[in-house]
């Protein structure tokens, strides 16, 4: 089957006026930055008076994995619901492989086929069953035909030990197991990039691991990922950057070894005193 986390094997084609693709390029196209995946400059977003982003700079190469931590308000799910175009942006730019989403005339819909999202509470569908759930978006939004559709998510359900559970409804799954439906229901849409905004955080505590594994998998399988999360031990094995937040901004952006071990900002610190206290890192 494709893998999902290997570019080209996401909306295939050149990266023109109104689409972003990693694919190949033609005379005349944009070109696409190959190690860059995300560029993010100068991004502001504020609901009313309230300033929830104030001026977020960041890249990401392909294939990284970075996570974003920090106190809860501090911005990381607007962060990603901005970079999924979910939330209209106030300043500021993003861009993928070189292409700015948020210039005027860009095809919102396209783009979210290259970035996947899951968010903390699952949203899968109540009255359709784990096989129906993950070939809907593909069946409509990809004008995959149905047995193409099923044939990938059995294979996606297969390689995360959910293939037994294809004819279920959501009430008859564990709350780890609806998380992994919904992960394996972004990959259904073949994206380049998946944002996860703190997927374990409606999970019971023996339920974290196995989603936590197959966040893993994805990362060793090469999917470029941001991943807002409250989980330090996982961020600190996982991620090849991570990046604190506060107040809406990047304080600290670091490799985990060092984040955690030698933070440089005194925020920063703070931040991890209160953390360790707690015993979560």
């Amino acid at each position: 089957m494709p893998n999902p986390g290997r570019p080209g094997h996401g909306v295939p084609g050149t990266v023109t006026p109104g689409t972003v693709t990693p694919g190949t390029v033609t005379p005349g196209t944009v070109t696409p930055d190959a190690g860059t995946a995300i560029r993010i400059e100068g991004l502001r977003k504020s609901f009313g008076p309230n300033q929830v982003l104030r001026g977020i700079d960041l890249d990401v190469s392909t294939h990284e994995v970075i996570c974003l931590i920090g106190a809860s308000g501090s911005g990381k799910s607007t962060l990603l619901r901005c970079l999924n175009l979910l939330e209209p942006i106030n300043a500021g730019r993003i861009s993928l492989w070189g292409q700015e989403i948020t210039a005027d005339g860009i095809d919102q819909n396209l783009v979210r086929r290259s970035i996947g999202i899951v968010f903390q509470s699952y949203n899968l569908f109540p009255h359709m069953s784990v096989l129906q759930n993950v070939t809907l978006a593909p069946r409509k939004a990809l004008g995959m035909p149905r047995p193409a559709a099923e044939e990938e998510a059995r294979a996606l359900l297969s390689r995360f030990g959910l293939l037994d559970k294809e004819s279920e409804f959501p009430d008859r799954l564990s709350g780890g197991q609806q998380q992994r439906v919904a992960i394996v229901r972004a990959l259904a849409m073949r994206p380049q990039i998946m944002l996860l905004d703190e997927v374990t955080s409606a999970l019971d505590p023996e339920l974290v691991a196995e989603v936590l594994d197959v966040i893993r998998e994805l990362a060793a399988s090469g999917m470029t990922m941001l991943i807002a999360t409250h989980e330090m031990g996982f961020a600190r094995d996982i991620a090849r950057r991570v990046c604190f937040l506060e107040e809406g901004r990047i304080i600290e952006d670091a490799p985990p070894a060092e984040l955690f071990t030698a933070p440089k900002d005194e925020r920063t610190q703070r931040f991890l005193r209160r953390i360790i206290a707690a015993g979560r890192l």
